[in-house]
């Protein structure tokens, strides 16, 4: 196997190496409850409700926020970076899978 295809298979091998994978961003958040009595409506940060972890992501081309668990969003903070990771890992496959296809690395060497 060439060095070339050679890479492709640890490209390949990485990426199966993932469990969860997810899109979109964290946010984390205090909100005030709108009730007037509360001692949210001080107006004062520390006196708001909170944290609250938002995830937010496109599902068919609208912004869906989702309000989740802390432990929920430590599972989201890795599948996203996992994402990150999923997507350099598949524009590095394109890239090598162009050079084979072409042979433009067997010109450069």
């Amino acid at each position: 196997m060439g060095d070339e295809k050679r890479r492709v298979s640890e490209i390949k091998k990485k990426i199966a190496g993932f469990d969860l994978i997810c899109p979109g961003t964290l946010m984390v958040r205090k909100k005030p409850c709108g009730r007037p009595n509360c001692r949210c409506a001080s107006g004062r940060p520390e006196d708001l409700h909170g944290p609250y972890h938002e995830w937010n992501r496109y599902i068919d081309g609208r912004l869906a926020h989702k309000i989740v668990s802390q432990k929920q969003a430590e599972e989201l903070k890795r599948a996203m970076d996992n994402q990150r990771e999923v997507k350099a890992l598949l524009h590095e496959w394109e890239r090598e899978s162009a050079e084979i296809i072409l042979g433009t690395k067997a010109r450069k060497g």
